[in-house]
């Protein structure tokens, strides 16, 4: 306790977490998380676009009640923020996924585990877990009413469906960095983790130790392959002939919230709308997937006001400036990935709830400087662009 204390008293904000977790993780792992497709101009883009806006505070405004609280599908969150889904964090973090959830459930923020987690999500599922799973489809009917029977009877109330991965990326920095899916035992990975002893004892042997050579456990209703293996091939294909029909199927069978990940096109969002969404997430995979494509925040406002329904967004966050600039165009809610994780795999849970009030703190204190005290408070009203521009967003 006294050692995570320490070692936490030097992150102050969640960029300090990517740097401490690049000197925790083997580079194959590390890798895996911080890589972006192709030349990272997408990766670039998510970052840069914050720089388009401008705050515009009041001042001499009474904020001395300033409240973070945030309604969302019925349920009051303590922030406008949550933990977006990140596959295999039980590799980077010792059992990552509960780690993640409960940090998330401690501070009363959501967390969306993903289909590509290594630990049952009949393991994370519940009050002191998660009610948010993240699902990629699986190619043909009959599997899909399968997986979605699993996660309804898992007790899962809020499903995510990934919609911006017809097929895998461009993989070639994974290559440079060693990570393969699933891990090739090799002398260079067995080298890499001897390099990080903490996490190789701390994470990697403890979890052989206590469950096993870890498997994708939630692909689909049955369990997946080992994450490390010499002779087995993931099975990346089947995705490719989903389409709308397909969601339209999802809607018919499950009977909780329905939420689409991945949405970057106006016209995709009144068509999710139409396939009775409850909720869109504006994202371009955190550019993960196709290199070039357009920053959520660069599109969110023209999608606010396109649909009715709550449109949330995430890919790029890092600050609190960052979750207000999001909030201003008119998101109802900011989903937050790479760095919990990074934080998750540095310090446990105590790093995820570090996290989580470092962020949460940012937010606070912007809110105050910007003349606001509820979350509803912000809009284009207290935004321009960089250039002093009005910042001009439709009702």
């Amino acid at each position: 306790m006294k050692d995570q204390h320490r070692r936490l008293a030097s992150i102050l904000n969640l960029h300090d977490f990517e740097k401490a977790a690049r000197g925790h993780l083997p580079r194959p792992i590390f890798g895996y998380i911080s890589n972006a497709a192709e030349d990272g101009k997408t990766l670039y883009a998510n970052r840069s676009a914050f720089d388009n806006y401008c705050f515009l505070p009041r001042a001499l405004v009474d904020v001395s009640k300033v409240s973070l609280q945030t309604e969302l599908f019925g349920k009051q969150y303590a922030a406008p923020f949550g933990i977006a889904p990140m596959g295999i964090s039980a590799l980077s973090a010792y059992r990552g996924d509960k780690v993640l959830a409960e940090g998330a459930a401690k501070a009363n923020i959501p967390m969306i585990m993903s289909g590509t987690s290594l630990i049952p999500m009949e393991d994370v599922s519940g009050p002191n877990g998660t009610d948010w799973f993240q699902a990629y489809l699986p190619g043909d009917e009959q599997g899909i009413e399968a997986l979605l029977a699993r996660v309804e009877k898992s007790g899962f109330k809020n499903l995510v469906i990934t919609v911006d991965y017809p097929v895998p990326p461009n993989s070639e920095n994974h290559v440079r960095s060693g990570f393969s899916s699933p891990l090739r035992p090799s002398l260079r990975l067995f080298m890499d983790g001897l390099l990080r002893p903490r996490w190789l004892f701390g994470t990697f042997i403890k979890t052989l130790i206590n469950f096993g050579v870890p498997h994708f456990e939630n692909n689909y209703a049955t369990r997946g392959i080992p994450v490390i293996s010499k002779n087995v091939n993931r099975d990346f294909s089947g995705r490719s002939h989903l389409n709308w029909e397909s969601l339209a199927l999802v809607r018919r069978l499950w009977t909780g919230k329905l939420i689409v990940k991945g949405i970057l096109h106006p016209q995709d969002a009144l068509k999710a709308e139409a396939a009775g969404a409850d909720g869109i997430i504006v994202s371009n995979h955190g550019g993960r997937q196709l290199d070039g494509a357009i920053a959520p925040m660069n599109v969110l406002g023209a999608i606010v006001n396109t649909v009715s329904l709550p449109v949330m967004i995430d890919s790029g966050f890092r600050r609190g400036s960052d979750v207000l600039k999001a909030l201003g165009l008119g998101a109802r809610f900011v989903f937050v990935g790479r760095s919990f994780n990074y934080a998750a795999a540095y310090a446990g849970e105590e790093g995820v709830s570090h996290a989580v009030k470092l962020l949460s703190a940012e937010i606070e204190r912007n809110m105050a400087l910007l003349g606001i005290n509820k979350v509803g408070d912000m809009n284009s009203e207290r935004m321009c662009l960089k250039d002093g521009g009005p910042l001009v967003v439709s009702s």
